[in-house]
């Protein structure tokens, strides 16, 4: 077996940008000096600097003349075990979040999106994420076009789904839960560009299935986060006469 050397500064920018996202960094927080991170980590400066651009292309860190090396958007931490939106949690740790409409548009159901919520027309909603008014995710959301009637892009800025259709009359049965997947990418140059990162850094994509209580699909979306952005969260919590943790199973390739 063939092994593949990894280059030292790579494995350097992982480790920082581990911390970064275990600690309580928040954005403009001071990193050690090139000089300090040289000597903990055992390597050249040069080889920081490089560890470093790898973090600023992802939009990590940025250096400040005067000051040195910051953090520019720390990661977000979510919690999968809560039935709620990202705006939601990102408020509760005084987060301001806010959204950006990019298109809206009716469109007919294909493919996965005939799957997963049936055939007919659907309301398609693209939209990118701020927090603190810098862009953390690309959002887009798929609704039977029914439930979409009478929605102005000023609702969509400004409530989410959830908060839409929950108080509306077209939706007969309430929200009870949801299905999460999560998968390794490659951000492409049209989301690198919505998202303010390098093209081609690794991204999170996260597919969320939302059902009312009669168990019917009611809400499709997508969500993209630059990998560094984003920490998903969940409890294990022992299931009975198994070792395997709840909620948690491996996917297989076709």
């Amino acid at each position: 077996m063939r092994h593949v050397r990894i280059p030292r500064y790579s494995s350097v920018a992982e480790e920082i940008r581990a911390e970064i996202s275990s600690t309580d960094f928040r954005n403009g927080d001071l990193l050690p000096s090139e000089a300090d991170l040289g000597s903990r980590f055992g390597v050249s400066r040069i080889t920081i600097r490089k560890a470093l651009e790898i973090l600023r292309n992802e939009g990590l860190v940025e250096s400040q003349q005067g000051r040195g090396w910051v953090v520019t958007r720390a990661p977000f931490r979510q919690v999968l075990g809560e039935f709620s939106t990202i705006e939601h949690q990102l408020e509760e740790i005084g987060v301001v979040p806010r959204r950006q409409i990019v298109a809206s548009r009716i469109i007919t159901a294909t493919g996965r999106l005939e799957e997963v919520l049936g055939g007919g027309e659907l309301l398609e909603v693209t939209r990118v994420n701020l927090a603190d008014g810098a862009p953390f995710a690309k959002i887009t959301v798929w609704v039977p076009s029914y439930l979409g009637k009478g929605l102005s892009i000023v609702d969509l800025e400004h409530r989410s789904f959830y908060e839409l259709l929950s108080g509306s009359r077209l939706l007969k049965r309430p929200l009870k839960r949801a299905v999460q997947t999560i998968a390794g990418v490659s951000i492409s140059d049209g989301d690198a560009e919505l998202l303010h990162v390098a093209p081609g850094v690794p991204g999170l994509l996260c597919e969320r299935i939302t059902f009312d209580d009669g168990d019917h699909p009611v809400l499709f979306s997508r969500s993209l986060f630059p990998a560094s952005m984003a920490v998903f969260e969940i409890e294990l919590a022992p299931a009975l006469n198994s070792i395997a943790p709840t909620g948690l199973r491996l996917m297989e390739s076709n």
